[in-house]
């Protein structure tokens, strides 16, 4: 008897866990567990776990602290029961948040089935410096060259805490790039900090928690700072120094002792520095020159003699710039061995690591002191089978390592990376194995969010390589190649990808932080640059590429549901909408405002415009693009509530729209340059009478078909292709391209056996020639961005509310797939659509986050024959307005898991 009621009580414990109602992924400013706020009003949001079906939130509360067990005396905002679904990106509105506190945050919710949850575990943020005076650190500087690709200095300060450590943090930023060390031992687990940003308007710092690093007594502080970005030449111009010629730091460490009294360690004149450190050149571009002889050991550490040490300069750089970290960090993400060791025909040593990465190589190696091992870095190897750094241009990517001597060694650069697959390594003493070195791969660290697998290989590699190139170009900017001397922030390519991005990995905070960048850099009359930051200062702007200023806070917006960046990034969408509209004048037309026009279309190799290519007129894809930035303004004034602007913009909209047709459109729906692009971004955009997009979308897909099937769009028109293709009743023909193997095509590359996604569609030949050296990158992601189309019509997952709050499953399969399947982490929780299609029969496989509802559509169906969940769709109680539209089944759904199979014709 007692065995039965111990079992009866198990299962009903287990059948209550199974049903519980609770809370996970909670997130303060898109963030994980921040540290260095500078958010007055932080913003909270969270996410529901239950098994019921339909769960949805009914009501939420939040209770904020400042100490973890949330007693009431501590208490700084408690909402109480408030009636609400919200869960995404609510302000916080207590007391006023002090500087440097930490703020424990938890949330209760009621459902709508009258389930509560317990309490959530508490999570925290944490408070930067809030006003320019809570830096009482000073900006400090060493002694130094002022010279291009010179050594990186050594900055320390020793120091004596009187008491048993309760608290400390660390504040610390850097006119260049900076390591810091605390007792011998670096701080963080974060690389290139402070971060590249408009330095000229705001620099970040970062708070380190180091209160375990701290002891009573003898302390050292130590600061490593290299150039960076900050005063290193970037681009191919002459413009080293071009931030400042002198690289500083600095750095403030507030301690509370237990018995509660504070002190504090500053940087001021009372350090010392040297340049006589083991680095004696660092670049972005050349690397790193690295004599191991000149360590000083225990530099970081208490009782270091530094007495030939020079003093620093105390220098009179403004505090009111420095803001806490926006974007997540830079860190080392994941290690990989070499795949092969080899020699090439011509005798050169080179390591491949499979995979075409950005980081730097970790060197394990000992030898006699004195023995210098050098290593370079490449893509690809040429058609003999040689190491090929022609593409590489002027950055000499190389790293140089003398051996101090003894036991082994480990080094890794500090202040440089590489783009590469391949290493070439000279001067190695003795047989190099694999264990010697070991390739980092660094990006900033967005959390991974969406999956896409399907039954093509060659096509899970195209995923495959838009990730990876995602990852190397995510590197605190979103870079358009990561290996030669470029590396910069193409606004172009960025809106292009921004979709994907946000399918692939969560890039809420990674561009909130972009876009500051791009607000602060906005020329004064609203043009917007061609990188962010701007280093090029040339002035220059052209259609596609500024237009990020519009396309990226809009997507940002459909996608996380953050209105607020939609508020903060409005005046700069303005600004270059008035721009555009100033170049246009009267007559509404922006001519000589496409600068790149329709970037790296196809274009046969010596074709002058002789034979057929992709050429599209450039004022026309200007004339396109100030009508779809108009149209985008509008609509973000919409959803701020500026009601007067949302129609003034759009009435420019549609003026610009009846200029277009008059000027570029044919009644028989030809449009000027009779281009794939042409035909792509009229239809994407709007820009065509009802009567005419059919006979548009036809022409479009005669020129495909001309083609034998392929594409020869460029930048601007390939993002959007297979979207409006579909969205005209032509999928079909979207995955004749998609799953097209010769060049030009997306899975081109993928048979020339690339990891990444190529700058051009032709980057190496089938002979294994290589494109252009002047511009051949083979890691850019901007065509990377069909991952969008991948996501949203192969698998399905397409959003209808902002933030994913409603949710549109729409999968097109197609017969040449046996299936397909996607997921994505939204702010929500997880969606997941998955078909399988075989011997006529559709399988589609549905997850729909608790919070949210979706609609259903399942293509080529009939009502009567499909089931869900095992038995007739019409008697399922999840599903409301089931209607059969022509060949389609479309109903609504609420949160929870389902399977549909039918006869798919």
């Amino acid at each position: 008897m007692q065995r039965i009621l111990t079992t009866t009580l198990l299962l009903s414990l287990l059948t209550t866990t199974l049903h519980a109602l609770s809370i996970y992924g909670l997130q303060c400013e898109h963030k994980t567990n921040p540290i260095g706020i500078d958010a007055q009003k932080p913003r909270l949001s969270w996410k529901l776990r239950g098994d019921d079906p339909g769960l949805m939130q009914a009501a939420y509360a939040i209770q904020v602290a400042t100490d973890p067990d949330f007693k009431k005396s501590n208490l700084v905002w408690d909402t109480g029961k408030i009636t609400s679904g919200a869960s995404v990106l609510l302000p916080y509105e207590g007391k006023a948040l002090a500087s440097g506190q930490r703020y424990y945050w938890r949330v209760k919710v009621w459902s709508n089935q009258g389930k509560v949850s317990d309490w959530s575990a508490p999570a925290f943020w944490e408070m930067g410096l809030l006003r320019a005076d809570d830096w009482q650190a000073k900006w400090i500087e060493p002694v130094q060259v002022e010279e291009k690709d010179g050594p990186a200095y050594l900055l320390r300060k020793a120091f004596q805490l009187k008491g048993k450590i309760a608290r400390a943090r660390a504040y610390v930023s850097a006119r260049g790039l900076y390591e810091f060390f605390l007792n011998g031992q670096q701080v963080g687990n974060q690389v290139f900090t402070p971060g590249w940003t408009a330095y000229d308007d705001h620099i970040q710092y970062q708070v380190y928690d180091v209160t375990d690093l701290l002891v009573r007594g003898d302390n050292a502080v130590g600061l490593h700072l290299g150039d960076g970005w900050f005063r290193g030449a970037m681009g191919w111009m002459d413009n080293w120094g071009l931030y400042g010629k002198r690289v500083g730091v600095i750095a403030q460490i507030e301690i509370t002792y237990e018995n509660g009294q504070r002190d504090m360690i500053l940087t001021d004149g009372s350090w010392t520095g040297t340049s006589e450190g083991p680095i004696r050149m660092n670049s972005i571009y050349n690397g790193e020159t690295y004599d191991a002889r000149m360590e000083p050991t225990g530099w970081s550490r208490p009782g270091f003699d530094d007495q030939n040490w020079q003093p620093v300069t105390v220098a009179g750089h403004s505090k009111s710039n420095l803001i806490g970290a926006v974007s997540v960090p830079v860190q080392q993400v994941e290690e990989l061995a070499p795949d092969t060791i080899f020699r090439t025909p011509s005798g050169t040593l080179v390591a491949d690591f499979g995979q075409n990465l950005v980081g730097w190589v970790r060197l394990k190696v000992a030898g006699k002191a004195g023995t210098t091992v050098t290593i370079r870095h490449a893509e690809v190897l040429d058609k003999e089978g040689e190491f090929y750094t022609a593409n590489l241009r002027a950055a000499k990517a190389t790293l140089v390592y003398t051996l101090k001597g003894g036991a082994t060694e480990v080094y890794e650069p500090s202040f440089t990376f590489m783009g590469f697959r391949y290493i070439a390594v000279e001067g190695f003493p003795g047989e190099l194995k694999p264990e010697n070195v070991t390739a980092v791969v660094i990006h900033s660290a967005m959390e991974p969010t969406g999956t896409f697998e399907c039954s093509d290989s060659l096509i899970n590699q195209l995923q495959h390589n838009i990730v990876w190139g995602q990852k190397g170009n995510f590197l605190d900017v979103p870079t358009d190649c990561p290996q030669r001397d470029e590396r910069l922030g193409w606004t172009g390519d960025a809106q292009a990808f921004c979709r994907t991005a946000a399918f692939n990995m969560d890039v809420a905070a990674f561009f909130t932080k972009w876009l500051k960048d791009l607000h602060a850099d906005q020329l004064e009359n609203g043009g917007v640059p061609f990188v962010i930051p701007d280093v090029l200062r040339n002035n220059g702007v052209s259609a596609g590429w500024g237009d990020a200023a519009t396309i990226i806070p809009w997507d940002l917006y459909q996608v996380y549901g953050d209105t607020s960046l939609l508020s903060v990034q409005y005046p700069s969408m303005k600004a270059y909408v008035e721009y555009i509209r100033e170049q246009a004048g009267d007559a509404l037309m922006w001519k000589g405002g496409s600068v790149f026009g329709d970037w790296l279309f196809y274009k046969p190799h010596g074709n002058n415009h002789t034979a057929p290519d992709g050429y599209t007129d450039p004022d026309m894809i200007a004339t396109m693009f100030f009508a779809y930035s108009a149209h985008l303004l509008s609509q973000a004034a919409g959803v701020l509530g500026k009601t007067e602007e949302e129609m003034e913009y759009r009435a420019v909209y549609e003026a610009v729209k009846a200029i277009f047709q008059k000027a570029y459109v044919t009644p028989s729906g030809r449009i000027a340059s009779d281009s794939q692009t042409a035909y792509v971004l009229a239809l994407q955009f709007g820009l065509l009478p009802e009567p005419l997009r059919a006979k548009a979308a036809a022409h479009l897909v005669d020129d495909i078909r001309r083609r034998k099937n392929h594409l020869s769009t460029g930048f601007l028109g390939t993002p959007y292709l297979c979207h409006v293709l579909s969205d005209h009743g032509y999928t079909e023909v979207a995955y004749d391209l998609l799953l097209q193997k010769s060049y030009p095509s997306w899975l081109y590359p993928v048979t020339m056996g690339a990891t990444t996604i190529w700058e051009r569609w032709d980057g190496q030949r089938p002979d294994s020639t290589f494109q252009d050296v002047g511009m051949n990158s083979f890691n850019h992601y901007a065509y990377g961005a069909i991952g969008d189309w991948m996501y949203r019509v192969v698998a399905g997952i397409e959003l209808l509310e902002p933030g994913y709050r409603k949710i549109r499953i729409q999968p097109q399969p197609d017969a040449r797939l046996g299936y397909a399947k996607a997921s994505l982490d939204s702010p929500y929780g997880r969606i997941a659509s998955g078909w399988s299609l075989m011997a006529g029969e559709l399988v589609l496989n549905v997850a729909i986050p608790p919070n949210t509802t979706a609609v259903i559509e399942l293509p080529n169906a009939n009502l009567s024959a499909v089931e869900a969940d095992g038995g007739p769709l019409l008697s399922h109680s999840d599903f409301s307005n089931v209607q059969q539209v022509n060949e389609a089944v479309t109903f609504e759904a609420v949160p929870g898991a389902y399977e549909f199979r039918y006869r798919y014709e």
